[in-house]
């Protein structure tokens, strides 16, 4: 059996290059019922459990008209994941790929995203079904369903350009 940190055959890591500071901040903690990487989806179901969005102090007042919408894209950082695969086998095929040819959480910057099933707000606590993300698995960003939503400020006329350009 293969671990989590360990190279299968035709996959190719890669030294990381310095950090930069990109000022990412985590606005919340993601709560579900998954501990270990094994156990979690590959894919969030919108009838899965009901996972808890814990929104941290100032953020709590973004919430405001969040519950709008039937779904939400939740965005997150997959703190857990490996930064350094450029080529990667999944478990279950054989054949290498390229990392951005991937859904896998390991990605040079490991961010997680979900289109969830709005459940409810209680107080600073957003409740969703449709997770794929460890508990505890830090929160970056809550946006309506682009499906959904609907801009509120005027066109530009970026909107409407199809076509080459």
């Amino acid at each position: 059996m293969v671990r989590e940190n360990e190279i299968r055959e035709g996959e190719v890591a890669v030294a990381l290059p310095p950090p930069t500071d990109a000022g990412l901040i985590f606005i919340g903690r993601i709560r579900t019922p998954w501990t270990s990487r094994l156990e979690t989806p590959r894919q969030g179901r919108q009838d899965g459990p009901v996972c808890r969005i814990e929104i941290f102090d100032p953020w709590v007042p973004a919430l405001k008209g969040l519950d709008l919408y039937q779904q939400v894209e939740v965005i997150y950082w997959l703190h857990q994941s490996r930064r350094d695969l450029v080529l990667q086998s999944p478990a279950s095929d054989t054949n290498t790929r390229g990392t951005f040819s991937l859904r896998s959480p390991v990605r040079p910057n490991p961010l997680g995203t979900s289109i969830a099933k709005f459940v409810g707000i209680e107080g600073a606590t957003v409740l969703v079904r449709g997770l794929d993300c460890l508990d505890g698995t830090p929160l970056v960003d809550l946006k309506p369903d682009r499906c959904a939503f609907t801009p509120i400020a005027p066109p530009q006329p970026g909107d409407f350009q199809v076509g080459d350009t």
